[in-house]
Parts: C-alpha cells; structure tokens; sequence
C-alpha cells in the first residue's frame, strides 16, 4: 500500500442521537496509512460514537465514511470474546491461515504471550493477558485501518508502553485512530491529536 494512501475518509460528518442535540456537524478527517491520529475528550464527547459509525454500527444523519478493512482493539477485552471457546480458535476463526503458526509465534513473543495462554478460555486470563489477545487478533487480521480503544488501561506501564510499541510499529503496513484519556500517550505516540471538546466549542 502506498504510504500516503488514505485508509479512512470522512466528510462532513453530523451525527446525534436526536437531530437537536449533535454530537458531530459537518466534520472531516482522513488517516492515512502509516499516520496514527489520537482522538481525546471527556466522557461523553462522542469518543466511541466515531468508531460505532466508522464501524457502521450507527448511520450518520449526513456525510461519508469510507474506510478499507477494519479490525478493533476495544478497552474491555471480555466483550470481544466468546467465554464459551478458546482463544485460539476465535482467532482462528477470523484470519488468514496463510502461514498462521508462523505469524502467531512472532506476535506471541512480541506481546510475552504463551502459546499455553491462547489455548484457554477467556475467563481463564486476567484482563491483561485478554487484552494483549485482542491486541494480538486485531494485528493478525491484517488490517488497513486499526480502531484501538484505550488499549493500554488494564496493563501495568511497562507492558503498555510496549504494547504500544508494537502497535506504533505496526504502522507501516496500517493507518490508526487511537481512543485514549491519556493525553501524555498522546502527545507521544500521534501524528496529530483531535480533541473533540475542542471541536464543540466551535
């Protein structure tokens, strides 16, 4: 893919939950490959809503939203789980099995994830581990475009500092929209920052 290729494009954006209280008017905003943009504000300023429309799970009242292949790292790791199948085959389930065992191991090392642990159920981890499983299905998906919520909130600070540099690294075969309350995280890791308390103001 070419590295200045948008993966996400949205235009003119309005979206509410009622059409006299907007969350989003007329807004715009391109990712493009090898670009990660942070999105920040206080609860309640539409952080989530962005990627339920980008994900088409909500319909915006006006505009587009034109995204190549998504995948989702969510904060809460026991949501993106069945507690009824292993790990792994809920991988399984979703990726390429081109040269799977290949992939999985190099992924596992980088996320200090054993094969033993993938190979459980999800309530058998602790949010930690779950996490990095989620972390580690998203990237094995292969996407063009990575939807990543607070991605680092149930890990202690040195795995999510290297966590994030998997991810950050990660960016030269993807674009990324990083939800985070973390504005040091921000301020760190992103190519650009859009504080949505910001944008309502205008």
């Amino acid at each position: 893919m070419n590295s200045k290729e948008a993966v996400l494009s949205i235009k003119n954006l309005s979206f509410g939950y009622t059409k006299d209280n907007l969350i989003y008017k007329d807004f715009s905003l391109e990712v493009k490959n090898n670009e990660l943009i942070s999105i920040v504000g206080a609860s309640g300023s539409g952080k989530s809503t962005l990627f339920e429309l980008i994900c088409k799970n909500l319909q915006p009242l006006q505009g587009s939203i034109k995204s190549k292949r998504v995948s989702c790292i969510y904060q809460d790791p026991y949501s993106s789980f069945h507690p009824s199948f292993q790990i792994i085959e809920q991988i399984k389930d979703v990726i390429n099995p081109v040269n799977l065992e290949e992939k999985i191991q190099d992924l596992l090392e980088k996320l200090n994830l054993s094969k033993e642990l993938i190979n459980k159920k999800p309530h058998e981890l602790s949010g930690g581990q779950l996490q990095r499983c989620s972390i580690l299905r998203a990237l094995l998906m292969e996407p063009d475009l990575l939807l990543v919520d607070e991605p680092t909130s149930a890990l202690d600070n040195i795995v999510a500092i290297e966590v994030m540099k998997l991810l950050i690294n990660n960016l030269d075969k993807c674009g990324m929209l990083l939800i985070t309350h973390d504005n040091s995280l921000a301020n760190w890791s992103s190519d650009k920052i859009i504080n949505l308390n910001e944008l309502q103001k205008d």
